[in-house]
């Protein structure tokens, strides 16, 4: 179903996993809900989670990510994080961070940066490199380096 309402993301990020599982069990306890599921099945499944504004997409939850033209060409024990930044915005990040540190995999403790913000970096069982940081305009110049 097509809906006619203006979408709230403009650019989604989209996650080739082996295991819709993992990411339910890890995700959900970071605050995101299952919007919907198609099961996978072959190289068809999907996955969309979101907490506030925050959406993330995967796809497609079984070994059919390996016969993708690009994923094939490396071993399928290369971290996938790496070069990749998926930024989460939350509303209290002293109190978010105190809820999840104790099992999310803490890569960088909450500090503040020198852009002005706190933020915490985690990977999940993908290793997928996340920071989680206040909620802001990215598009304001005032959160760039001071």
């Amino acid at each position: 179903m097509v809906s006619n309402m203006p979408a709230n993301n403009s650019t989604l990020l989209e996650l080739h996993v082996p295991d819709f599982t993992k990411v339910k069990d890890y995700y959900v306890k970071l605050g995101f809900k299952v919007i919907w599921e198609r099961s996978p099945d072959g190289p068809k499944g999907y996955l969309i989670l979101k907490m506030d504004n925050n959406i993330l997409c995967f796809w497609p939850g079984t070994d059919s990510v390996y016969d993708q033209p690009y994923f094939k060409r490396f071993p399928k024990d290369t971290v996938r994080g790496y070069g990749v930044e998926i930024v989460i915005m939350v509303d209290d990040i002293d109190a978010y961070y105190a809820k999840v540190k104790d099992f999310a995999n803490v890569v960088e403790p909450l500090v503040l940066q020198p852009w002005g913000l706190k933020d915490f970096r985690a990977a999940d069982p993908f290793d997928y490199y996340l920071r989680f940081c206040p909620k802001h305009d990215i598009l304001d110049n005032d959160n760039a380096v001071k």
